[in-house]
């Protein structure tokens, strides 16, 4: 059983509750011995302050968790992300089972699920400009609602298209419960391994999500339009502006983020409470 020692506990800096409970578990961990720091995390951050710490715990939804991601990913640190609000997909333990749920895993029982990365590269007249990670999705679109940009997407050099629309959303299997599937995107199981290809209200009635292999490279080109602000942000980060001509290249990393907790049960248990499938919780209200 690996010996944890130290721990960075985050939390949102919204949520009074999870401030209170990022104190409890601190004074918790101390008593087994383990030193914890707390970080307050507000949202919007490129501070990532991961490096010496053995594990990490997260104390907010599911956006505090891919917070945590981009930041342990390189360093291999697993995530225990404590959610806050209604069911999380990545936000899995519930923060009344916090302590049964972080004994297991201190124990080394614990589930620790391997989710893929992808990275983008924003090229600009041949030089990287431009480099982030996502465990969710990386999103092209106009920086104002209801306007319509042109782009170019190819796969592996392979030309798929010259498209009009609000925007594209490139997601991981993680992320494929978020932007991608209120764009209409298929819901992806996270066990498997995939880029998903969305486009947000495209010109043609035509255009239709796509289910890639995350062993080829997408690179998204930005063409001239009657629009001029377009975006990039990645798992809904402070966006950055694009211009004609720039080309964002997106690849899987050969890491992984790994996700305390995050079994197919609590997935489906979220996606069924989501959803309002047959059998998932009713609102008597």
């Amino acid at each position: 059983m690996e010996k944890y020692k130290k721990c960075l506990i985050v939390v949102n800096s919204f949520k009074e509750e999870s401030k209170n409970l990022g104190a409890t578990v601190e004074a918790y961990l101390a008593t087994r011995g383990i030193q914890a720091d707390v970080f307050v995390f507000n949202g919007f951050s490129e501070q990532y302050p991961f490096h010496g710490y053995d594990f990490v715990i997260t104390m907010g939804g599911d956006g505090t968790v891919l917070f945590a991601a981009r930041g342990c990913v390189s360093l291999g640190i697993p995530v225990f992300p404590v959610n806050f609000g209604s069911f999380g997909f990545i936000a899995s333990v519930q923060k009344d089972e916090w302590r049964a749920e972080l004994d297991s895993f201190l124990a080394g029982n614990a589930v620790i699920e391997e989710r893929s990365m992808l990275q983008a590269d924003l090229i600009r007249g041949g030089t990287r400009r431009l480099s982030s990670v996502g465990l969710n999705d990386i999103v092209v679109s106009a920086a104002h609602a209801a306007h319509t940009i042109s782009y170019t997407v190819s796969y592996d050099d392979i030309p798929l298209g010259e498209f009009k629309a609000d925007g594209i959303i490139i997601s991981t299997a993680t992320g494929s419960t978020a932007y991608s599937a209120s764009a209409g995107g298929p819901i992806i199981d996270p066990g498997l391994d995939a880029m998903v290809l969305t486009l947000i209200n495209a010109f043609s009635l035509s255009s239709r999500p796509i289910v890639l292999s995350p062993d080829g490279e997408l690179v998204i080109e930005i063409i001239p339009s009657r629009v001029s602000g377009v975006i990039i942000s990645v798992d809904g980060q402070i966006p950055i502006d694009l211009h004609v001509g720039d080309k964002v290249r997106i690849r899987r990393i050969p890491e992984r983020a790994r996700l305390i907790g995050c079994t197919k049960e609590k997935f489906y248990n979220a996606l069924r409470s989501k959803l309002n499938w047959s059998g998932g919780p009713q609102n008597n209200a």
